[in-house]
């Protein structure tokens, strides 16, 4: 566990590993789901680290994470996303530069999807973002705004986000002429987390899907980082 320092002065928790390649290796701010930050997360970190990344994980509620959804949920009520989006978010950027990084993204899963797409809606400070299965609602901004690559995948049976809510989203890339690539999968919401139902978990792990949109995901980075 490490601290950086937010834009506003404060400074922020969060778990860091880095690429065993190099210290100046690319770097990748990740949201964590609503569960927290919790071992999934983390060893999701360790697992971007292996491809040659450093990687923050922000530990947006600060020393807590759920087991059940209602804990879960309650968690992320609390959470101050403007916040999180605006003042975590670039001061992990800016710590990974730091390190060495020449380019950096954000990525992030459910809750963490949203926030990175925030992320780059409202701010300059990273170069691609990949978000899967979350998205922010419609009165958080334009993503016609982003500036910068992003790569999508969504499950085709969320009941949390919609593939309707991708579909306008995409309409919106569209016409703001931003650089994207969206995948859809025949998955239900939060297909790549493999942890139990009410343990961290909501027993939708697909294990072909979950891997086939791991693979795009480092050839993304690949691609928009080095």
């Amino acid at each position: 566990m490490i601290e950086f320092v937010r834009p506003d002065g404060k400074t922020a928790p969060a778990y860091f590993v880095s690429a065993s390649d190099a210290p100046q290796s690319p770097g990748i701010v990740l949201f964590e789901e609503w569960w927290g930050l919790d071992d999934r997360i983390k060893a999701t970190a360790d697992r971007l680290a292996t491809h040659g990344f450093n990687v923050v994980v922000p530990d947006l509620y600060r020393g807590r994470h759920a087991a059940t959804p209602d804990e879960a949920n309650h968690l992320m009520e609390g959470l101050d996303f403007n916040d999180a989006a605006t003042q975590d978010a670039p001061g992990a950027a800016l710590f990974l530069r730091e390190q060495g990084a020449q380019r950096v993204g954000v990525m992030g899963f459910c809750m963490g999807g949203a926030l990175a797409m925030l992320s780059v809606m409202h701010g300059r400070e990273f170069d691609a973002v990949s978000t899967w299965y979350g998205y922010p609602p419609p009165e958080a901004g334009d993503p016609a705004s982003i500036t910068v690559p992003i790569q999508g995948h969504w499950a085709l049976d969320d009941g949390h986000f919609t593939i309707e809510g991708v579909e306008a989203i995409e309409k919106q890339l569209k016409a703001g002429n931003v650089p994207y690539e969206f995948y859809r999968y025949d998955a239900k919401h939060g297909f790549y987390n493999a942890g139990e139902p009410g343990k961290g978990g909501l027993g939708h792990y697909h294990r072909e899907h979950a891997e086939t949109a791991w693979r795009r995901t480092i050839e993304f980075f690949d691609r928009t980082l080095r």
